[in-house]
């Protein structure tokens, strides 16, 4: 069973919640439910949830403000952000919710939520050695009206289009962004694997081949494309690989 909590300041919706796990998610078990942060922050701490079902919209504190309750090393939980305003996502993406659902919530969403979330419980529960990249949360990234989750070691590389980001992928594939690059790197500043090479580009470590030195310098990734590095990154990106090897 996978333990979880319901906050939201919204008696209809907190219900609502419930009925569907109960009829989609029997591996769910509700704990508790909340009507607002400072007593799911309180739950949290009593019942030592697995996951959270999270309003974001409530009166005194936003759903958004839940981790600052935490230290880094009492976050033992995942978290779904539940919401009816679209505006949000952009905060959602930036703290790698587990996912995100918009109300009214149907019975199909809760499920696709649930299982993203069983496919990261259960490989952290079952001790096998895997790379730190790959064990990290997914990052949620908006696209159109939607929402999708990227895995870290997934994107090879990011290219600034003016005020767009492309997101260079390894299964080939593309996805253009309505976010700077500036916005993706204070994303993935918490990944060390990722390096702002350029002004236009950042690169992810894990598939760089080689640094050529001429012509003014690039890196050439393990699908042979080739990524400028300007002249005053140099340094820092050769003292990275260092740390890299230790």
């Amino acid at each position: 069973m996978i333990r979880a909590l319901i906050i939201d300041d919204e008696t209809q919706a907190r219900k609502l919640l419930s009925t569907l796990l109960k009829q989609c998610c029997p591996q769910i078990e509700v704990l508790e439910e909340c009507t607002d942060l400072p007593n799911g922050v309180k739950a949290i701490r009593k019942l030592k949830p697995d996951l959270i079902f999270l309003d974001i919209e409530m009166p005194g504190h936003s759903g958004l403000e839940l981790l600052d309750f935490f230290d880094e090393k009492e976050i033992h939980f995942g978290i779904i952000f539940t919401t009816a305003y679209n505006e949000y996502a952009v905060k959602a993406f930036k703290l790698s919710a587990v996912d995100y659902l918009l109300k009214p919530i149907s019975g199909d969403e809760v499920v696709a939520a649930v299982e993203r979330f069983e496919r990261r419980y259960f490989q952290e529960k079952k001790e096998i050695p895997i790379s730190m990249e790959k064990s990290e949360a997914p990052i949620a990234i908006p696209v159109g009206q939607s929402i999708r989750f990227i895995e870290p070691h997934e994107i090879l590389y990011l290219k600034a289009e003016n005020t767009y980001t492309e997101l260079f992928l390894v299964d080939q594939s593309k996805l253009l962004v309505s976010r700077t690059l500036k916005n993706f790197e204070e994303v993935l500043s918490k990944y060390p694997s990722f390096f702002r090479c350029h002004k236009s580009y950042m690169v992810n470590r894990m598939y760089i081949q080689d640094y050529v030195r001429s012509d003014g310098g690039y890196l050439i990734l393990k699908n042979k494309v080739e990524i400028p590095i300007s002249s005053e990154k140099v340094d820092e990106f050769l003292e990275g690989a260092k740390m890299v090897r230790r």
